[in-house]
C-alpha cells in the first residue's frame, strides 16, 4: 500500500484538531455556558489584601497652635502704673483709630497663658519709643518688663526677649543710625536677666545717604 502524501497527513492532522476543539468546547459548556473557566466567589483574605488602605487623617497645623485671646493692648497701656503719664498722654491714633503700637504674643516667662510684648512708635517714622512686655498672673496682666528709649524695639525670639536699640552718634538722621545694640533677655525667677548682648555698626558708605547723610554726586565720565 502506497504510503500517505503531504496532503493526506495534513487532512488527518486537520481532522483530529477539529475534533480535540469541540472537546474543549463541551467542556466550557459544562461549566455554566460562559465559556470560560468559572472561578467561583473570590476569597475575602484575597479581597483585603487587595483593596486600598486608608490612613488615619493627619492632625490639623491649626490643632497644634493654641488658641490666643487678644488683649487691648492701648487699655494695657493707659492702666499700667509704671508708665508715665506724659507718655499716655501722647500716646495717641495716627489716623482715626490707629494707633502706633505693635502687639506680640508669645511664651516668655513659663506662665498659664501667652505674654504680651507692646511696642510703642511714633506716627511719623515708625521710630521705636517703648517696649513692654505684660504676664498674665490671676487673670490679670502685669508689667514685668519695660524699655523706654529711643529707637528701641522688642521682639519674641524661641522664649527669649531680643531687645534692639538703636545707637546714633552727633548729627546721625533717624534714618541713619551709627549702630546698634541687641539685647537677649531670658526669665529668671520673677525677673528678666540679660542673657547675652552684641553690638553692630553700621557701614556708612551705603545706602541713600553718604558720611554726612547727603547723596554723593555722581563721578565725571572716565575718572578713575
Amino acid at each position: 500500500m502506497r504510503g500517505l502524501g503531504a496532503r493526506d497527513r495534513a487532512a488527518g492532522f486537520t481532522a483530529v484538531a477539529g475534533l480535540a476543539a469541540i472537546g474543549v468546547l463541551a467542556a466550557g459548556c459544562s461549566t455554566g455556558g460562559t465559556g470560560s473557566r468559572d472561578e467561583g466567589a473570590a476569597r475575602s483574605d484575597e479581597v483585603a489584601s487587595t483593596a486600598p488602605t486608608t490612613s488615619p487623617p493627619a492632625a490639623s497645623v491649626e490643632s497644634a497652635v493654641p488658641t490666643t485671646e487678644r488683649v487691648d493692648p492701648i487699655a494695657l497701656l493707659k492702666s499700667d502704673p509704671k508708665i508715665g503719664e506724659r507718655l499716655k498722654a501722647d500716646l495717641k491714633p495716627c489716623t482715626a483709630n490707629a494707633y502706633p503700637v505693635d502687639t506680640s504674643y508669645g511664651n516668655l516667662t513659663n506662665s498659664t497663658g501667652p505674654d504680651v510684648v507692646v511696642n510703642v512708635m511714633t506716627c511719623g517714622d515708625a521710630v521705636g519709643i517703648g517696649t513692654y512686655v505684660y504676664r498674665e498672673e490671676n487673670n490679670r496682666y502685669t508689667n514685668v518688663f519695660m524699655a523706654e528709649d529711643a529707637a528701641v524695639y522688642g521682639t519674641i525670639d524661641r522664649g527669649d526677649l531680643i531687645v534692639t536699640k538703636q545707637v546714633y552718634a552727633k548729627g546721625d538722621p533717624v534714618a541713619y543710625p551709627s549702630g546698634e545694640d541687641v539685647i537677649t533677655y531670658r526669665w529668671s525667677g520673677n525677673k528678666f536677666s540679660q542673657h547675652d548682648w552684641v553690638h553692630n555698626d553700621y557701614s556708612k558708605a551705603v545706602g541713600d545717604g553718604g558720611i554726612d547723610g547727603t547723596v554723593p554726586a555722581p563721578s565725571e565720565p572716565g575718572a578713575n
